[in-house]
């Protein structure tokens, strides 16, 4: 935000600017912030979702993907990556682990790592999916692979 406050006082800020930083925010909050399967242990990846713009302000946000299919944490990222860019942002995944997630007990357990992309700060996770999940029981630990 305050990067988006210098650039109104910036003498190179022009009004074409303002609709381009309402455009970027609008089509990011287009992509869902968390897609995760409905059951079961997977593995997941928290991944950033940016774009910079000349004269813009940077924008962007974390999502959280992981499903059962993908035996590899890149699968997973990779084919979120090649969605995304698709839309004109960049993408970067900056950590990994396992998601228990238990439907009939309204649990989710975050905990584990990546041996490709490290740790996810499962704290930011745990966060994003109790947004999704509001009724959830959310927790998470570092112990475990």
């Amino acid at each position: 935000m305050l990067r988006f406050a210098r650039l109104l006082v910036s003498p190179t800020f022009k009004p074409c600017h303002l609709r381009l930083f309402a455009a970027m925010a609008d089509a990011l909050n287009t992509i869902p912030t968390v897609s995760i399967d409905n059951e079961g242990v997977f593995k997941y990846v928290l991944i950033k979702v940016h774009k910079t713009e000349e004269g813009a302000t940077d924008s962007e946000k974390f999502i959280v993907r992981g499903f059962k299919w993908g035996p590899y944490h890149a699968d997973i990222y990779e084919a979120t990556q090649e969605k995304i860019e698709k839309l004109g942002f960049e993408t970067e995944c900056v950590g990994g682990g396992r998601i228990e997630h238990n439907p009939s007990e309204k649990k989710l357990k975050v905990y584990g790592y990546s041996q490709g992309y490290g740790r996810a700060d499962h704290e930011v996770t745990t966060e994003l999916l109790k947004k999704e999940y509001p009724d959830y029981n959310v927790s998470w630990t570092n112990d475990g692979y």
